[in-house]
């Protein structure tokens, strides 16, 4: 996946994330959307990261198609 496709899907993604958010109460169950919402979240989030991992081998002279999309549980246990 090159970084135009990763753009790509993060922008549907975060399309998706303003439906879910401005969904009024009568649109559904709230849980379910709450749920969708942290999957959509987690999503987000792996992307970006493989975003910053392509950059980061660019601006390391390699290859940005060797990185890799990590598992949510990596990307999610990140310290801040």
């Amino acid at each position: 996946m090159n970084s135009e496709e990763i753009h790509g899907h993060i922008s549907d993604l975060v399309q998706r994330e303003q439906e879910l958010r401005s969904a009024s109460a009568s649109e559904g169950d709230a849980a379910s959307r709450a749920a969708e919402l942290r999957q959509i979240e987690v999503q987000l989030d792996r992307f970006w990261d493989l975003l910053r991992q392509r950059r980061a081998r660019i601006d390391a002279g390699e290859n940005p198609n060797e990185a890799e999309l990590r598992s949510s549980d990596e990307v999610e246990g990140y310290r801040q």
